[in-house]
């Protein structure tokens, strides 16, 4: 007998993936439509900056070429959530700047005030996923919890 588990036909880590960014989707759909957050609750959403459908101001995409951490706290306005993207307006160093992600471009969405976090992996580009940069538009940044509860880690690997 083999120890190889044989490969699905079945793209399990796709449907997945895409069940836990619908999650990402609802939250921030629920946020919109209750005009903001409720209680303590912010996100620090990090995102893939060179996927299709990204859209910032290019100042920011020069800025950061490869992913971005921006936080919804205080200071942000006209929250939309479309079924495969949301557009919000933020300030950077002062300056209101629009920006609209694909939920496919999301790699991380943490809301630290009750230690929840997912990771994803991007959809498009295969690349090394390096360590998010601090969030920098014009809010506070708060301690991210490491204990590790209530996280959900994706992380599908493909045999090759």
């Amino acid at each position: 007998m083999s120890d190889e588990t044989p490969e699905s036909l079945i793209p399990y880590d796709e449907i997945v993936q895409e069940a836990l960014r619908d999650v990402v989707g609802r939250v921030l759909g629920e946020v919109e439509r209750s005009g903001g957050l409720p209680g303590e609750h912010h996100f620090y959403i990090t995102f893939d900056t060179r996927l299709p459908g990204v859209s910032i101001p290019k100042h920011l995409a020069e800025r950061f070429p490869d992913d971005m951490t921006i936080v919804i706290q205080h200071r942000f306005w006209d929250l939309k959530v479309e079924g495969d993207a949301f557009s919000v307006g933020l300030s950077f160093g002062g300056v209101p700047s629009s920006l609209r992600v694909p939920f496919a471009a999301v790699t991380d969405f943490v809301d630290p005030a009750v230690d929840f976090s997912l990771k994803f992996q991007a959809n498009a580009v295969e690349a090394a996923h390096e360590e998010p940069q601090d969030a920098q538009n014009d809010e506070p940044a708060a301690a991210e919890a490491d204990d590790g509860s209530n996280v959900v880690s994706v992380d599908f690997t493909r045999k090759k």
